[in-house]
């Protein structure tokens, strides 16, 4: 199968080395056709969006105005914070070439003058190894007023790379934009939605950094080659990272479509000393989990997962074996959304933090089942009830894992022995016991 995103080339990192693979072929095809041509072959090759929501790619670039009485802008978000999704650091590491090549030709397509790529901000390593590859592409001519000598063109972009500062909010695309402004990552009320008020007011296109490098490969082969891969759907190659309970985890580039049980069995080795799986969450913490015996059929694209009653996300599959305890798993979890919630929200800022802290209580043998119902009902309330998505991904773990494996959670508190509750307190947690002490444990 060929790779698109990550070809098996040795030293792709290396300017010379990706010239001679065809580097910026596709960007030089690209300056003889109109932007309106680009952004129908996109449009026709089927890309989905690799960052979670699986948007048609072509169609958010249409949103663009077409006129050009304000600088549009292009921002790449490699703020890379899911839980359990780790493939975007491959290609800034191994093809960051065919990346920048990619923000060329989207620059292009929508009329931008400057592309920021955001990146989370405890990827040093990669940051660097970035900014090297933006670097010798400015000297070399592919970058800034040379390329307009290099490709024989009158079209100009500059990129730029922006160090996030370690906020997982700043992966939602309006945060993310406050934060190149400079102000607090807080996501913003839509509409206006980005194509129309975007950084310092102004058209703004965003996108992954997986999705942005299919972009040469598309257009240098056409959008029929594209379309013919993987899932009708959901077209092209999706990079696959595996963690957990796996022999072999990592990043895996496969088509998509592909069976969620193949990859995990043939892929990434198999469980660990072959026990069965007890839980899969196929695309990165934040997407509903799904039960080891409802695998069978499931294949990894937008629209077989979300019949199976998940989503995609990230393509970050984490596999649990049949010992894992879920419920440390889920008090994990909402450990971390509580506190990645920047608090705008009342919903997220307050049930975020209830969650957790029911979830600690049962831990600490003082829960019920009327607990494992409270904190479906509410995670029910969080959910479509925030600013951004942050609250659905704060939700989806609790409400999910507790309905699909119900019957653990059951075994959890049904040998709990209650304290009775002074009349006078109101608490969601029915316990005598104050909620400082159990934070603290």
């Amino acid at each position: 199968m060929e790779r698109i995103v990550l070809p098996q080339i040795e030293n792709l990192n290396q300017i010379d080395v990706y010239l001679a693979n065809q580097g910026f072929e596709a960007a030089k095809k690209a300056f003889t056709l109109s932007s309106d041509d680009i952004i129908d072959q996109v449009k026709k090759s089927g890309l989905r969006g690799r960052g979670g929501a699986a948007f048609l790619t072509g169609l958010k670039w249409s949103f663009m105005p077409k006129s050009n009485d304000k600088p549009k802008y292009l921002c790449i978000n490699g703020d890379e914070s899911e839980p359990g999704s780790f493939k975007d650091r491959q290609i800034f590491e191994f093809n960051p070439f065919q990346l920048i090549e990619g923000a060329i030709i989207t620059c292009y397509a929508i009329g931008a003058k400057v592309a920021y790529l955001y990146i989370r901000g405890e990827y040093h390593k990669w940051i660097k190894l970035m900014q090297n590859a933006v670097d010798v592409s400015y000297e070399r001519g592919f970058l800034g007023e040379k390329m307009k000598e290099t490709f024989g063109t009158n079209f100009s972009c500059e990129l730029f790379i922006h160090k996030g500062a370690g906020a997982y909010i700043c992966g939602e695309e309006s945060s993310l934009m406050n934060s190149i402004e400079g102000k607090r990552g807080y996501p913003r009320v839509k509409p206006p939605f980005p194509a129309q008020f975007g950084l310092w007011g102004n058209p703004t296109t965003i996108n992954n950094v997986e999705t942005i490098t299919n972009i040469p490969p598309i257009i240098r082969n056409g959008w029929e080659w594209f379309s013919k891969i993987g899932a009708p759907k959901h077209p092209g190659t999706i990079l696959f990272g595996v963690s957990g309970h796996v022999n072999r985890p990592g990043v895996y580039e496969l088509p998509s479509g592909t069976l969620l049980i193949e990859i995990i069995d043939k892929y990434a080795g198999g469980v660990i000393g072959g026990k069965k799986i007890k839980c899969v969450i196929p695309g990165g913490s934040s997407m509903p989990p799904l039960r080891g015996d409802q695998l069978e059929g499931v294949r990894m694209d937008a629209e077989s997962l979300k019949e199976a009653g998940s989503a995609i996300g990230t393509g970050g599959i984490m596999v649990m074996d049949e010992d894992t305890n879920l419920l440390d798993v889920l008090i994990r979890i909402s450990h971390f959304y509580h506190h990645e919630s920047c608090g705008q929200c009342t919903p997220c800022r307050e049930g975020t933090g209830w969650m957790e802290k029911t979830l600690k209580r049962i831990k600490a043998g003082l829960g019920t089942s009327k607990d494992l119902d409270l904190l479906c009902d509410v995670a029910s309330h969080i959910e479509g009830n925030t600013i951004c998505a942050l609250g659905d991904a704060a939700a989806w773990p609790v409400k999910f894992m507790i309905t699909r494996f119900r019957d653990e959670f059951e075994k959890y508190v049904n040998n709990n022995v209650q304290i009775p509750v002074p009349n006078k307190v109101h608490s969601m947690r029915n316990t005598a016991i104050p909620l400082a002490n159990l934070e603290k444990n």
